[in-house]
C-alpha cells in the first residue's frame, strides 16, 4: 500500500515515544527541584554541601586548569559555532541555513533558562572557592543547560550526516562532552551540583517537546528534512520525463 506524501514526514520523522518519554519523566523531575528549590529558600540541597567540600580538597591547580579548558566550550561564542555546525550537518544541501536554525535553537533553550534563573535567584556556593569566573544567579547552571542542548543538536546532526564505522563514536561523543562540562562547573566550585542537574533535566526537557511538537505538527525540521526526501522509496519519488 503506497505511503500517502501527507503521511511521509511522520513516519520519517522523529518518533514521538522518546521524546515523549523525556517530557514526562524530566518535566516532573525539574518542577520537584524548583519545587524544593523555593522552599528551601536557594539553600544548598544535603548533597550540595559535601561535594562541594570534596572539590575544595581534591582540586590541585593542573586539574582546574583542565578543566577550565573544558568549561570555556560550553557557553558563548563556542556553544554557537557547534550549533550551527550540527545544523549545518543536519542540512547540507543548504548548510548556511541549517547553521543558523541551530544557532536559533540554541537561543529557544536561553530564553527559559534565563527566566528561571532570574526567577529562582539562588546564590552560587562562596566566591572565594571559585577556580574560575562566573556570574548571575545559580540555577539551572548556564554553562550545563546549554553544552547539553548543544550536544543534543550534535547528535542529531551527525546521526543525519555521518555513515560508516566513525559514526558510532560520534554519536557518543557530544554527550561525553556535555557531561563534562556539568562536571567542570562544581568542580570550579561556580556551582552547586544540584544548580547542574536542573541543567541537565532542563535540557533535556527542551529536547523532549522539540521532539514531540516536531511529530505532532508533521512540519519538516532540519534535522528531518533531508533524511525524509533521500529515505522516500524509489517508487514514490516523481519521474523525470
Amino acid at each position: 500500500m503506497p505511503v500517502s506524501p501527507v503521511a511521509a514526514p511522520r513516519s520519517a520523522g522523529v518518533r514521538p515515544r522518546p521524546a515523549a518519554v523525556l517530557v514526562l519523566v524530566c518535566g516532573p523531575l525539574l518542577a520537584a527541584l524548583v519545587a524544593v528549590t523555593v522552599v528551601a529558600h536557594g539553600a544548598p540541597f544535603g548533597v550540595d554541601g559535601p561535594v562541594h567540600g570534596w572539590v575544595m580538597v581534591h582540586r590541585p591547580p593542573w586539574a582546574a586548569r583542565a578543566a577550565v579548558a573544558v568549561t570555556v566550550t560550553g557557553s558563548g561564542v563556542p556553544a554557537y559555532l557547534l550549533a550551527a555546525l550540527a545544523g549545518a550537518l543536519a542540512v547540507r544541501a543548504r548548510w548556511w541555513r541549517g547553521a543558523l536554525m541551530g544557532a536559533l535553537a540554541l537561543v529557544s533553550v536561553q530564553l527559559p533558562r534565563i527566566a528561571m534563573a532570574s526567577w529562582l535567584a539562588r546564590p552560587r556556593p562562596p566566591a572565594a572557592d571559585w577556580a574560575w569566573t562566573a556570574s548571575g544567579y545559580a540555577m539551572p547552571s548556564g554553562h550545563t543547560t546549554t553544552s547539553a542542548a548543544v550536544a543534543v543538536l550534535l547528535t542529531a546532526g551527525v546521526h543525519r550526516a555521518v555513515r560508516g564505522r566513525a559514526r558510532r563514536a560520534l554519536l557518543v561523543l557530544p554527550a561525553l562532552w556535555a557531561v563534562a562540562v556539568g562536571a567542570s562547573r562544581v568542580y570550579l566550585g561556580v556551582h552547586w551540583p544540584s544548580d547542574v542537574l536542573a541543567g541537565w533535566l532542563l535540557a533535556s526537557l527542551w529536547a523532549g517537546l522539540l521532539g514531540t511538537s516536531s511529530f505532532s505538527t508533521g512540519a519538516a525540521s532540519p534535522w528531518t528534512h533531508d533524511r525524509q526526501k533521500s529515505d522516500r522509496p524509489k517508487s514514490d519519488r516523481p519521474k523525470v520525463k
